[in-house]
């Protein structure tokens, strides 16, 4: 069972945010406010261009990389609302994107992976 299931009839996820894009890049700060600050540009931009929503992060204990997970109606209209922001953010250089062009559930479906540069 997942949150889907508990509030929605049929248990159907929300048809705006079926496609993904999903951000690994390379870290190495001991603290985790830049990532933080970064999190809150992120989520101020996707509220005021409603092109989706960022649903977190990952980090490795050890800080050295990490992943930030969005969502939202179109994988690459998502990615081009936030591309100036990551562009701008130094540890984001070189971050590896994918852009899945649907559902995670979806086994026949597009995705495209790219260097962010």
């Amino acid at each position: 069972m997942n949150i889907y299931d508990l509030f929605n009839k049929g248990g159907n996820r929300p048809q705006g945010l079926r496609q993904a894009v999903i951000i690994h890049f390379d870290y190495g700060h001991e603290e985790l406010d830049p990532l933080h600050q970064l999190e809150s540009k992120l989520r101020i931009a996707l509220f005021h261009s409603g092109m989706g929503e960022l649903d977190g992060h990952e980090i490795a204990m050890d800080a050295t990389d990490g992943f930030l997970y969005l969502y939202g109606p179109s994988a690459e209209a998502l990615f081009k609302s936030i591309r100036p922001l990551l562009l701008e953010t130094p540890f984001m250089k070189k971050a590896e994107v994918y852009l899945r062009f649907g559902d995670i559930d979806d086994p026949g479906v597009t995705d495209i992976e790219f260097i962010l540069e």
